[in-house]
């Protein structure tokens, strides 16, 4: 009930602002799971997806989120899953609600990235949502975002008005029975087939490397760059 009453309350308020604009909704099933993977340039990019998509979205947020209790209150309410970026049991045990989010039908949304961009590229994926694409059956819709970085880049206070993009791919399908090759090298032949589906849709560069292990220097020198 929540999810609903702050959705329609706030719909009005970030189209205006950030004249948020759309495309492929229709490729998200009506009814039954699906995954949403995404590209992710701003904190904002949790909002403006749900805000274009009928169905209510289920994403993994860092566990930072849910220290303060107003913001633990809101993202409790709004159906998100603590995520321990440590990693080990602790990624596994968030890799495991989302399969339960979609053992029951539910839509899940997913940054293969794993953090936000810190320039304004795309970067290589991890494999979570291969394995919960082969896990379950579900399937993947593509995500592309752009516009989002523009108005609230990661280290940004406060969002600027702008224009913001939401384009949806069509499903990608994969089914564990159909594998040919050992179940590590699918995850990462799956994973990457979709941030290319990523890539089309959002028109960004791709860099063959996590984001987290971009080297600080060149990090730094993109980041200053796309700020003047």
């Amino acid at each position: 009930m929540f999810y609903e009453a702050t959705k329609f309350l706030l719909s009005p308020l970030f189209r205006i602002y950030f004249d948020v604009t759309s495309e492929g909704v229709e490729h998200i099933p009506s009814r039954g799971p699906a995954i949403l993977a995404s590209n992710h340039l701003s904190a904002l990019d949790s909002a403006f997806i749900p805000l274009v998509v009928f169905r209510k979205v289920t994403f993994v947020a860092k566990a930072e989120y849910f220290e303060k209790w107003y913001s633990r209150v809101i993202f409790r309410a709004w159906g998100q899953i603590p995520l321990d970026r440590s990693g080990g049991k602790a990624s596994e045990a968030a890799l495991a609600q989302a399969l339960e989010v979609l053992k029951a039908g539910g839509v899940f949304g997913i940054y293969p990235e794993g953090t936000r961009s810190p320039d304004g590229r795309l970067y290589k994926g991890h494999t979570g949502v291969a394995r919960l694409a082969l896990a379950t059956g579900a399937p993947v819709i593509p995500v592309g975002i752009r516009g989002s970085f523009e108005v609230m880049p990661k280290g940004a206070r406060f969002p600027k008005r702008g224009a913001v993009h939401v384009a949806f791919g069509k499903p990608l399908r994969y089914e564990r029975r159909n594998l040919t090759v050992p179940e590590k090298v699918a995850y990462r032949l799956v994973t990457d087939e979709i941030m290319y589906e990523i890539k089309q849709l959002s028109g960004q560069e791709y860099v063959h490397n996590y984001a987290g292990r971009f080297p600080e220097k060149e990090r730094e020198a993109r980041a200053t760059s796309a700020s003047t």
